[in-house]
């Protein structure tokens, strides 16, 4: 029976699918891809929370971590593009601009928080640059 309403979003679900699909397929991460879903966390901020307001914060959080948790241990393996880092500065930005400006958002502050706090454990003493190359700031 059909509703008329689109299944909601899960950002979750897509970054752990295509986590998945990238090591069993080819059993190595591709950060060409992570960049291009770091790239999609705000859009999926929104439809998660807008498509599933019980739980699509939750979602999208895990989804957010899963995909810095990969970072960070891309990093201890000597294996991290700076390009990526910079890609996952930029989700953070976006993402706690979009959780400011929509209203009820404002919890997911404090995932954005997390991500942000893993990331910047990955950057030189300095915290601004990485690997000695500066990375994007707002």
């Amino acid at each position: 029976m059909q509703t008329g309403r689109s299944p909601a979003t899960s950002y979750g679900s897509f970054v752990v699918g295509i986590l998945g699909r990238m090591t069993r397929d080819k059993g190595t991460i591709d950060q060409r891809i992570l960049r291009q879903c770091l790239g999609l966390s705000s859009s999926y901020l929104l439809t998660d929370t807008s498509m599933n307001p019980e739980t699509g914060v939750t979602t999208w959080t895990t989804g957010f971590h899963r995909i810095v948790d990969i970072l960070v241990a891309l990093h201890h393996r000597g294996e991290l593009e700076l390009e990526t880092v910079n890609e996952a500065s930029k989700a953070c930005s976006e993402c706690w601009s979009v959780s400011g400006a929509w209203k009820g958002m404002e919890s997911c502050r404090e995932g954005v928080r997390g991500v942000a706090a893993k990331l910047k454990g990955l950057l030189d003493e300095n915290g601004k640059t990485y690997r000695g190359e500066r990375i994007y700031t707002p």
